[in-house]
């Protein structure tokens, strides 16, 4: 069955796309929520939404507001804009209330990338019932930066949000220009062929792309980073969860997440050698250490039935245009 991809209406009326692919296997195992990081949209996660409905799970996913197909806050539609992450959290549970647990699936987990990662890391903290797994991958719990370029970047975020400058791009970024997507040199995978996944599909739909940040993108990224590292945060997440991380990622901090796992009721961690940021778009033997830690992790939760089928009901959704 293809996918059906529609659309949702936001608590601040933004339409947000969503995409539900049924299981190869039926819904024997349950369901898997799976979330992407900044600038990312579905089809990106093509290969990997066919090996999750290939293990037996239906997926459902979104575009983040202004990303991918989702509505665009700003006049300029490449600038990464949010005002606060509690936007995306409320996104997300939308999603969740209308179009997921409807559903009733003997089994849910949720799969996060990057900031996706981040943001499920704190719907697990706010709602401690609704995931019965999850596995975050590379998870922004902090941004790599020494300890005194971070604080540098942070007070000049502060500067530029207090002097109104809130939706311009950060310094240092800029707009998305197709001929800076060079695989030499890049710090997100060492695989040739998968890097060029987001930029097949942008040469297919122009609309995909997102460029830099702005410094209000920037601002609410530390703030919800400073409110997961608070004490007495991670600690109440008791989600069985499972962190991947990336041995050479040059984008968010391994020790953050050693860290995060530590603190959590109930966590394992996963550092695979060579990886860079990108795990799911890597060359095959990482991805295949990848779904080792994947299968062993929702081996313990999620299993067929003797019939192959959980009895979840439900239908999906229709186009909307």
């Amino acid at each position: 069955m293809p996918p059906a991809f529609a659309h949702m209406e936001t608590h601040d009326h933004l339409r947000i796309r969503y995409g539900v692919w049924a299981s190869t296997h039926g819904t024997c195992r349950g369901a898997m929520v799976l979330l992407g990081g900044r600038t990312e949209f579905m089809e990106k996660y093509s290969e990997t939404i066919g090996e999750l409905q290939e293990r037996g799970f239906d997926v459902i996913s979104l575009d983040w507001r202004g990303q991918g197909l989702s509505k665009r806050q700003l006049g300029d539609r490449l600038k990464g804009f949010v005002k606060t992450y509690e936007d995306y959290l409320l996104d997300l549970h939308r999603l969740m209330e209308r179009h997921v647990l409807p559903r009733r699936y003997s089994h849910l987990g949720v799969l996060g990338h990057s900031m996706g990662g981040h943001i499920a890391l704190r719907y697990l903290h706010d709602h401690p019932n609704v995931f019965q797994s999850a596995v975050l991958v590379s998870p922004m719990f902090d941004i790599l930066h020494p300890f005194s370029i971070n604080k540098t970047v942070r007070w000049i975020t502060w500067f530029a949000v207090h002097a109104g400058m809130g939706q311009q791009y950060a310094f240092g970024t800029h707009r998305y220009r197709s001929a800076d997507e060079k695989f030499q040199g890049n710090r997100l995978t060492s695989d040739p062929h998968r890097f060029q996944f987001a930029h097949r599909a942008i040469s297919r739909n122009p609309d995909l792309p997102v460029g830099g940040v702005t410094y209000r993108w920037l601002s609410a990224t530390f703030r919800s980073i400073d409110m997961i590292r608070q004490t007495g945060f991670a600690e109440t997440i008791v989600t069985p969860s499972h962190i991947i991380g990336a041995e050479q990622d040059r984008i968010v901090s391994i020790e953050a997440q050693y860290e995060m796992c530590r603190r959590m009721q109930n966590c394992e961690l996963t550092i695979i050698p060579g990886a860079r940021h990108e795990i799911l778009m890597e060359i095959d033997p990482i991805r295949e250490t990848f779904w080792e830690a994947f299968d062993g992790h929702l081996d313990r939760f999620a299993t067929c039935s003797p019939h192959g089928d959980d009895g979840s009901a439900g239908s999906h959704p229709t186009m909307s245009q």
